[in-house]
C-alpha cells in the first residue's frame, strides 16, 4: 500500500514536472513572439520628411534683403547762379559750373515678400516679388567736382560758393534719377530680378520654379526731392 502510494505521488509530480515544461516552452515561445513583435514596433518604415517649402524659399529670397539689379551711371553738367541787387539794380553775379557723376541703383526689396506671395500649385513653386523700386541714388562726391566758379567784374557777386555747389549737386542728382527713370530702369530691375530670383530658388529646391513680377508704381521712381529753390539776390 505504501509502494503504491509512493508511486502514485511519484507519477503526480513526474506530471507536475512535464506541466511545468511544457508551460515554459509556451511561454518562451509566446516570448519570442512578443519580442518580434515589439522588434517590429520600432523597425516600421517611417514617413519621409516634409518641409515647408514656402517658408524655405520666403527665407532664402529675404537673405537677399535690397537686390539691387540695375544701375545706371552718368555725368551731369549744372550750372547755378546768384545776383547781389541794390534797389533794383542788379551789381553783381556769381556763377558756378559743376560736374557731377551720379549712380542710381534700382531693384526690388526682397524684405517685403509676404507667405501670400509665395504659393504651391502641383509641384510648381510660384513667387511674385514685389515692385521695383528706386533702391539708392547719390552723387559720387570723389569724382564730381566745381569746374568753375566766378564773382563776376570786380567780385561784386555774392561769394555763395558752398550754396550754390549744394543747390548744383541736387540739381544734377534729380536730373540723373530722371534720366534713369527714362531709360526704363525699373523695367530693367524688373526683367533681372526675375532671372535673379528664379536662380536663387533654383539652388534651393528641386521644385520648377515660376517668377512672377509687378508693374513699377511711376511715383517711386524720382524719390529725389526739388531742391529748395536759392534767393536769387542779396542785399
Amino acid at each position: 500500500m505504501i509502494y503504491l502510494l509512493k508511486r502514485a505521488g511519484n507519477v503526480a509530480a513526474g506530471g507536475l514536472a512535464v506541466a511545468g515544461l511544457v508551460a515554459l516552452v509556451g511561454f518562451w515561445r509566446t516570448g519570442e513572439q512578443f519580442w518580434h513583435n515589439l522588434g517590429q514596433l520600432f523597425t516600421t518604415p517611417q514617413p519621409a520628411a516634409k518641409a515647408d517649402v514656402r517658408s524655405v524659399a520666403i527665407t532664402q529670397i529675404q537673405a537677399a534683403s535690397d537686390l539691387t539689379t540695375a544701375i545706371f551711371v552718368m555725368e551731369a553738367v549744372v550750372p547755378s547762379k546768384r545776383d547781389r541787387v541794390v534797389g533794383q539794380f542788379t551789381v553783381g553775379s556769381t556763377t558756378l559750373l559743376f560736374i557731377a557723376y551720379g549712380e542710381v541703383r534700382a531693384g526690388v526689396d526682397l524684405s517685403q515678400l509676404q507667405a501670400k506671395d509665395v504659393q504651391v500649385q502641383g509641384e510648381t513653386l510660384q513667387i511674385t516679388l514685389p515692385p521695383p523700386k528706386i533702391l539708392d541714388s547719390k552723387i559720387d562726391v570723389e569724382r564730381s567736382t566745381v569746374y568753375d566758379y566766378d564773382r563776376g567784374f570786380l567780385g561784386f557777386g555774392p561769394d555763395s560758393a558752398p550754396e550754390l555747389q549744394t543747390l548744383a549737386s541736387q540739381t544734377a542728382l534729380q536730373k540723373i534719377v530722371a534720366a534713369a527713370c527714362q531709360e526704363n530702369i525699373l523695367t530693367e530691375a524688373n526683367d533681372r530680378a526675375k532671372l535673379v530670383v528664379a536662380q536663387l530658388l533654383g539652388s534651393a529646391t528641386s521644385q520648377p520654379v515660376v517668377v512672377t513680377t509687378q508693374d513699377p508704381d511711376p511715383a517711386t521712381c524720382i524719390p529725389v526731392p526739388e531742391p529748395a529753390p536759392s534767393p536769387s539776390a542779396l542785399p
